[in-house]
């Protein structure tokens, strides 16, 4: 298959399904506008990494998702809620998430993916109402998060960080409770992890995700600074029908 070049003043993509096999490559280019990144998860398609300035977008097949109703609780985890070891926030500094993320080493990862570009792309999201951060705290400090896009009824996940053991695990199932509770339907993982899978995720079909998603493309965005909430899961600040 070949990979297509992105123009910067043409906002378009290719067709997931002609992503390469091994590992779904499918155009490199274009930039993290927050109308090219809200096109890309619209069609099933996420920026990875930049490498001499240019952007590689992905829609690999299968897709890592996780259903909410799916998700595994395991004994050590249930017994971190039960003695609220941790405190947890929804949009209150996504910008310390995204550099903590940015800062964290990846196994098998020389740097990071999460470059200044991704930062300030995603910061851009946020500030739009569409990206969202979940933070983790212990006795005041920022130990754990992670970070994503929200477009209808799915989350798109992005990143997260721990600095104390299971912050990052535990921010994760507080998140997937709270969006089940608000009628999400699926969690994008985008590729699986012996992590995830631990937690109930799997993978399915990119066919079967397209089709999440073209549901998807009907349901109103969840649009505005997020908290959490203990009658509907998640609270916004402001709703809108924009994207």
């Amino acid at each position: 298959m070949p990979v297509f070049w992105l123009n910067e003043s043409e906002l378009s993509f290719p067709h997931p399904k002609l992503a390469e096999p091994a590992g779904g490559l499918l155009a490199v280019g274009g930039d993290l506008s927050v109308e090219r990144l809200v096109l890309a998860y619209r069609n099933g398609i996420f920026p990875w990494f930049e490498e001499g300035g240019y952007f590689y977008w992905y829609a690999p097949d299968p897709r890592c998702v996780l259903f909410p109703a799916e998700l595994v609780v395991h004994k050590s985890m249930r017994s971190i809620f039960n003695q609220h070891k941790f405190q947890y926030t929804l949009d209150t500094c996504f910008s310390k998430v995204i550099e903590a993320c940015a800062e964290t080493p990846r196994d098998g990862q020389k740097g990071t993916w999460i470059s200044d570009p991704f930062v300030q792309g995603y910061t851009a999201l946020h500030e739009a109402g569409l990206a969202h951060s979940v933070e983790v705290w212990q006795d005041g400090e920022l130990v754990g998060g992670l970070y994503g896009v929200s477009l209808g009824k799915i989350f798109y996940g992005e990143s997260m960080f721990a600095r104390a053991t299971n912050a990052s695990k535990a921010g994760f199932i507080r998140l997937v409770k709270a969006l089940e509770q608000a009628g999400f339907v699926l969690i994008d993982c985008q590729q699986d992890t012996e992590h995830l899978m631990r937690l109930g995720a799997r993978n399915i079909s990119r066919d079967l995700f397209m089709e999440y998603l073209g549901q998807n493309a009907y349901v109103r965005t969840f649009l505005g600074r997020w908290s959490f909430d203990t009658e509907h899961g998640i609270k916004v600040s402001e709703l809108s029908a924009k994207y």
